[in-house]
């Protein structure tokens, strides 16, 4: 579950170093803002 939180927590970081929305960083990765919301949670 550990890794899970620190990949979370890296997607929450970089998301918001780059100024990006769940939705610009979901695009940029070609899937949806719930599947970043998700990561960022650790689900």
């Amino acid at each position: 579950m550990e890794i899970k939180k620190a990949i979370g927590t890296n997607i929450a970081r970089y998301q918001k170093e780059q100024n990006l929305t769940q939705q610009e960083l979901a695009n940029s990765l070609n899937i949806s803002y719930q599947a970043v919301s998700k990561w960022e949670t650790g689900e």
